[in-house]
């Protein structure tokens, strides 16, 4: 994450400090080192960390939620594998049972879906919609509007600033769009999509 230049951060009313152990961040796969040398439950424990507190360590209870969250995306079989030994659906589908297991009230996801396979993707995309179901918020970062319809309730479009915001049908128009791509509009017929 970058640091903040000056103001707050404030989410529901509290200082994002506050707010830390409540939120999950799963980054882009380009940003993490795959080859460090830690097993899948070791990745998913790290999530437990933050209701812990310094210099604790995971015990059973935190175990059995890891291995549970593993289950949940599919990946409990890999839990003794290296991180780096596995693909990049795979990996990515650990990240989010990291994720998981903190249990958070605030997901972030940074491109998601980049350079995984569609299992991976259906199996994430199906496990962020129960997270939404239980009342939990999921922001994604997400470049292929393709998808916008069939995976978002509402999008925030920005490009160095908030263009729009609102539901899937509100901000997937034509006008709308041409305002975040400068005109470069040709991936729109791609999308079903015509400029009047």
């Amino acid at each position: 994450m970058i640091p903040k230049d000056k103001g707050e951060i404030n989410i529901a009313g509290k200082s994002i400090q506050e707010m830390r152990e409540k939120i999950a961040y799963v980054p882009q796969r380009s940003t993490i080192d795959w080859d460090f040398p830690i097993t899948v439950i070791d990745t998913v424990l790290i999530g437990t960390y933050p209701k812990l507190g310094l210099f604790k360590r995971p015990k059973k209870r935190e175990r059995e939620w890891a291995y549970e969250c593993l289950k949940k995306v599919g990946m409990k079989e890999y839990s003794q594998r290296q991180i780096g030994e596995l693909s990049g659906g795979q990996q990515q589908r650990v990240f989010v049972a990291r994720a998981l297991a903190q249990n958070p009230e605030l997901f972030f996801l940074d491109e998601p879906f980049v350079g995984i396979d569609v299992t991976s993707e259906e199996t994430i995309i199906n496990i962020l919609r129960e997270q939404r179901d239980e009342g939990k918020t999921v922001f994604i970062v997400h470049h292929d509007l393709s998808k916008a319809g069939a995976y978002f309730d509402e999008l925030l479009l920005l490009n160095k600033e908030l263009i729009k915001y609102g539901s899937v049908h509100e901000v997937c128009r034509p006008e709308i769009i041409s305002k975040a791509y400068h005109g470069q509009l040709s991936f729109l017929e791609e999308m079903g999509m015509t400029i009047s």
